[in-house]
């Protein structure tokens, strides 16, 4: 076992992160469409980091030539099929971040911010320039900015770090409250239902165990390459919480 999945800091805010204040705030229409308007941000920026591992992991250009590892393209590949084109619940298939945007729609909850936002990327814009250029909770651009960089920049091990802590690790016990949450105030709707569900048995089930069999492949013995991984995870876990924090304070700042 790796020393970054046995790291007492990573568990500490981990834990803590489970505990935030969030879940237990989901008690009215209100607040959840305040969650949502923020949250649909992290939705979005998981499939650049999948985007990102696909690409380093597997042939994705032109002409095609076998992948280095077939055991880590079969891995990324099963994810981006299931993140990018999962059963939509009604016959047909879509992403889980357009999955997102339907329930939003269905508690009618502000997409202002997020389709802006795409509208900018698919005019060719910078997706960082643009994201600190709008008016936007410093606590959403600095998460997404986080996970751009790691996108655009970072070596591959540091990408999965923030693919299994931040996200596969940590999603099906978040989820998992959180609805929860939502079923106690009866705030729980079809859409958004039905997107929990599914994160909650894909990551728990398969996504989750594949990104740590695959941080620990690539990290392998490498103590710096372990380093680099733990420092990746506690700010991805630390921009989680103060993307939180970001929608408490609307909540708070609105009087809900």
């Amino acid at each position: 076992m790796s020393t970054v999945i046995e790291s007492t800091s990573i568990q500490t805010i981990r834990d803590q992160l489970l505990k935030h204040p969030i879940y237990e705030a989901m008690t009215s229409p209100d607040r959840v469409r305040i969650f949502m308007k923020h949250h649909v941000f992290a939705v979005w920026d998981f499939m650049s980091l999948a985007k990102r591992l696909q690409n380093s992991l597997t042939t994705t250009t032109l002409p095609w030539v076998p992948s280095p590892n077939a055991h880590y393209a079969r891995f990324i590949n099963e994810i981006v099929l299931g993140e990018e084109t999962d059963e939509d619940g009604q016959g047909g298939y879509a992403s889980h971040f357009e999955l997102y945007v339907e329930a939003m729609k269905e508690v009618q909850a502000d997409t202002t911010w997020m389709e802006s936002y795409l509208q900018d990327l698919e005019a060719g814009k910078d997706p960082i320039d643009t994201l600190q250029n709008r008016s936007l909770p410093s606590t959403i651009v600095q998460f997404v900015t986080y996970s751009l960089n790691l996108a655009f920049s970072a070596q591959s091990h540091e990408v999965t770090s923030a693919f299994f802590f931040g996200r596969e690790d940590l999603i099906p016990e978040m989820f998992t409250q959180l609805l929860s949450e939502l079923d106690n105030h009866n705030q729980s709707t079809e859409r958004i239902r039905y997107y929990l569900n599914r994160h909650i048995e894909l990551d728990g089930d398969t996504h989750g165990p594949l990104a740590e069999k695959l941080l620990n492949s690539l990290c392998g013995s490498d103590p710096e390459k372990w380093k680099q991984a733990e420092q990746v995870a506690l700010r991805s876990l630390q921009l989680r919480s103060q993307l939180w924090d970001g929608v408490l304070a609307e909540i708070e700042e609105k009087g809900l």
